[in-house]
């Protein structure tokens, strides 16, 4: 959104930041923090929350604000904040809760305790911005339901996958050709990985080893997926999608089922295709006049054509999409309605009674995109609700896990907004 260069312009020069709360202050909330401070202006970054709150200071220190206030009450921060002070806290409840931050930026990649901040901050008014595909692909349509009722935006952040889709959906869209399937580009997918197999290339790049396991099992890519699919109304053409490989990005329409894209619109990726790493919208126009323009536009014969991107660029354009949410009231990208598609939790190799699952990323089970019907009347147990999860019974490699199979940790905020949302869109 071009226009958000101007606007922001237009706060700096009255002196009326749009004024940011961090919570997480990992590899990816550092990246945050340092575009905020040295390359946003009329943009405050107000306070960073870290539950180690020496890495809530490194970030800063990292985006080169030597002077931070650790705080410890509300009225104490909110001083802080109107001096132009910067904070840091080991209490999220601070930043939901303060009178002068206009929006939250979620960078756990937690469910539960992201679940508990999310809730906190919409109560108290606040957007929210999530860099946690888990928690929106998990429970993101009974988020929005409460941010509507409180008149504030909640949406996954544009930079990362499902915002620079869902940006290119709508201009396709904008452009008078249907979407019929929104796209994904991934170089690997092989769901065996665990920790131990990628503790070499997290140590690379700076990674959490769970982190990088969820993308190299699929986990990732499908909580990505099931976030537009739930802002697109796009489905799963079968149970883990189709993931064709692809030598350019441009092949793909010849790779999916045609009827499916039409009938219902696709959500998928390809694999090894370039240019990587980037999104794709496969978009549909059978006008042949406007077939004609479009081929003396290089995009082909049709009636399928390629829109793509082929960078994300995460940690430099969230902050853009707070600023989108408070100054304009536009999501990037959020549930349109109810979900969509799950993402199901699969045993990751033979599992024994009485073992805990690990959760995403972990060693125990990977997770799986299904359509949300299927999900339902299978009772398949949601990968953002795995973690904790005690098995009943032995069950084998590959085999979707069940709620039947399973005894679910005590008393989870998770557990009762995912159980309120089946029950709210699906009476």
């Amino acid at each position: 959104m071009l226009i958000i260069d101007h606007a922001m312009e237009q706060r700096r020069r009255e002196g009326n930041p749009v004024r940011v709360g961090l919570v997480g202050a990992g590899y990816m909330g550092r990246g945050i923090a340092l575009q905020t401070v040295t390359a946003m202006p009329g943009m405050q970054l107000a306070a960073i929350y870290n539950r180690t709150i020496q890495d809530a200071e490194r970030a800063y220190l990292q985006a080169g604000v030597e002077t931070v206030r650790k705080v410890s009450s509300r009225d104490e921060l909110d001083e802080h904040i109107m001096n132009g002070q910067a904070c840091i806290t080991d209490d999220a409840a601070l930043l939901c809760q303060s009178r002068k931050i206009d929006v939250l930026i979620e960078v756990t990649g937690t469910i539960e305790f992201a679940a508990r901040v999310v809730m906190d901050a919409i109560a108290h008014g606040k957007h929210v911005v999530l860099m946690n595909a888990e928690l929106d692909a998990t429970l993101g349509p009974i988020l929005k339901v409460d941010a509507d009722k409180a008149g504030v935006v909640i949406t996954n952040s544009d930079g990362d996958q499902p915002g620079v889709i869902m940006n290119l959906f709508r201009f396709v869209r904008s452009i008078g050709c249907r979407p019929v399937l929104a796209g994904n580009m991934k170089g690997l997918q092989d769901p065996y990985r665990t920790p131990e197999t990628q503790k070499g290339y997290a140590a690379q790049y700076h990674q959490k080893p769970a982190m990088v396991t969820s993308f190299a099992d699929g986990t990732k890519i499908s909580m990505e997926m099931a976030v537009v699919a739930n802002a697109t109304g796009f489905k799963a053409g079968r149970r883990g999608m189709y993931g064709p490989r692809c030598g350019h990005v441009n092949e793909a329409p010849a790779l999916f089922p045609e009827k499916q894209m039409l009938d219902t619109g696709l959500v998928d990726y390809v694999l090894g295709a370039e240019p990587a790493p980037g999104v794709f919208i496969i978009g549909y126009q059978d006008n042949p006049l406007q077939q004609q323009y479009l081929n003396y536009y290089k995009m082909g014969d049709g009636p399928f054509y390629v829109f793509y991107t082929p960078y994300h660029l995460c940690h430099l354009e969230a902050p853009l999409t707070a600023a989108r949410a408070v100054l304009f009231h536009d999501a990037a990208i959020t549930p349109m309605g109810g979900p969509v598609c799950e993402v199901v939790a699969v045993a990751k190799r033979d599992l024994a009674a009485g073992e805990v699952f690990d959760g995403i990323g972990g060693f125990t089970c990977y997770g799986v995109l299904e359509n949300v019907d299927i999900a339902i009347s299978q009772g398949l147990l949601p990968m953002g609700l795995a973690q904790g999860c005690r098995l009943k019974h032995a069950i084998s490699k590959d085999r979707a896990i069940t709620y039947d199979d399973v005894e679910l940790p005590g008393d989870r905020l998770c557990d009762r907004l995912h159980a309120r949302q089946i029950d709210h869109f699906f009476p």
